[in-house]
């Protein structure tokens, strides 16, 4: 029609144009993707990605062109699998279920961190309007559907950006909220920059709550949550902390919304030890520790996930004639100085124990504790995740690959103190 107006004398070339203006105007009215086509895409769709001959046949006629293109395909997640298509958040990641109806198997009967941490959060944010909860497009995965249900009104999910999520909930704070920000360990570090300019610098009083720290198993390295405490033990006047059990992460969330300031709480995936919940929750003082056994051969001092692993090492270690001493340090900022220098100083000889990296994490920071109170001739072990990206695998299996468990960090405590090898030598680095 356009060249057919342009050989129309005098007013050919004027309706032409006007004709392509309305070509375009249609296209941008009828055809989705015009926006990609502006920016010199070919597009093609929105076509049925479960429909593999179309699929097929676009996918070769896109490799036959010569310019950019973008295929626009439309699916349903668990597609023709009746219990992924009714519950797709479950179903995007999962570990072992039963076909027939999609529940998983095992684990019956003991709540997972992320479940006692989303259930606790609903609890206090139904006791305290100030409370809010924050996520980047993991309600389900960081345990936030709990307080979304409870309190709808002060829920938010921002979608995939931490950065925004952080410097929200540091403008939340400054008006009096109380925000509570959920995001994976790993996704954390995207909102570095927000974490040390928004919220710390600022002393907000900001509640960070790290999902899936240490070591997540299927979902491989790109998940684990290997650099919390690292990146974390760094920032000035950020409190840190790490439960050993259920409880302690639910007195943990509690303290945390009582502070003046910033704070990150880091707990595992999966399951815990199965201790009984908390019937009413306690202020613990920042910076305190506890002994959880007396010895006077070794101190075992370990945080977190491996607090457990570190009490059947010393179960282990007894059997050889070794009395070790295990504390529970609960806080990696700030540390429990007097308590560490008090057993250190009896026992002679430490090992520290975290599911992090080593370089920069927890030991670091004993280390460097001991330099400043002259106790820097002590021998220590500092045992954590090597430095180097690990597999995925099942989280027990990575975990025994590494040494952090109770046979493996008595084996590297007998190693190291010359009494032979018990079991698999972790992953140990001694300074």
């Amino acid at each position: 029609i356009e060249l057919l107006l342009q050989r129309i004398p005098s007013i050919g070339p004027a309706m032409a144009r006007a004709a392509h203006r309305l070509k375009d105007s249609l296209k941008h009215l009828i055809i989705p993707g015009m926006l990609f086509e502006e920016l010199g895409f070919k597009y093609y769709g929105p076509i049925d990605g479960h429909d593999l001959p179309l699929l097929i046949s676009t996918l070769r006629d896109a490799k036959e062109r010569h310019d950019p293109v973008l295929i626009h395909v439309l699916t349903r997640k668990g597609k023709g699998y009746p219990p992924a298509e009714a519950n797709a958040a479950q179903f995007h990641g999962t570990g072992p279920f039963k076909v027939e109806t999609g529940l998983p198997e095992g684990g019956e009967g003991k709540p997972t961190y992320t479940a006692v941490f989303g259930r606790t959060l609903a609890e206090l944010g139904r006791q305290d309007p100030r409370i809010i909860g924050i996520t980047a497009a993991m309600p389900e995965g960081t345990g936030l559907n709990f307080f979304a249900e409870a309190c709808p009104e002060r829920f938010f999910d921002v979608g995939i950006a931490e950065q925004h999520a952080v410097t929200f909930a540091a403008g939340l704070a400054a008006v009096g909220m109380r925000p509570v920000v959920a995001i994976y360990s790993t996704f954390l570090q995207r909102a570095y920059d927000q974490i040390i300019h928004d919220v710390c610098l600022q002393g907000l009083p900001v509640v960070f709550a790290l999902d899936r720290a240490g070591l997540v198993g299927e979902d491989g390295p790109t998940h684990h949550g290997a650099f919390d405490l690292s990146y974390l033990r760094a920032v000035p006047d950020l409190v840190v902390m790490a439960p050993k059990d259920e409880p302690e992460l639910q007195h943990m969330l509690y303290t945390a919304l009582r502070l003046p300031g910033p704070a990150a709480i880091r707990y595992p995936r999966g399951q815990g030890p199965g201790a009984p919940l908390a019937t009413r929750y306690e202020e613990l003082p920042v910076g305190k520790g506890e002994l959880l056994r007396a010895g006077k051969d070794v101190a075992l001092v370990a945080v977190g996930s491996q607090v457990y692993p570190a009490l059947e090492a010393a179960d282990l270690l007894a059997q050889s004639g070794i009395e070790a001493a295990v504390i529970n340090a609960r806080f990696v900022k700030p540390l429990d100085e007097e308590l560490l220098c008090r057993v250190a100083e009896r026992c002679g000889r430490v090992v520290t124990v975290e599911e992090n990296a080593l370089c920069g994490g927890f030991g670091s920071a004993v280390l460097e504790l001991f330099q400043r109170k002259g106790l820097a001739h002590l021998p220590t072990l500092c045992l954590g995740l090597p430095d180097q990206f690990i597999p995925h695998g099942k989280r027990s299996e990575l975990l025994a690959l590494v040494g952090l468990t109770g046979q493996g960090i008595a084996g590297s405590v007998l190693s190291w103190l010359g009494k032979g090898e018990m079991a698999r030598v972790g992953s140990g680095c001694s300074a």
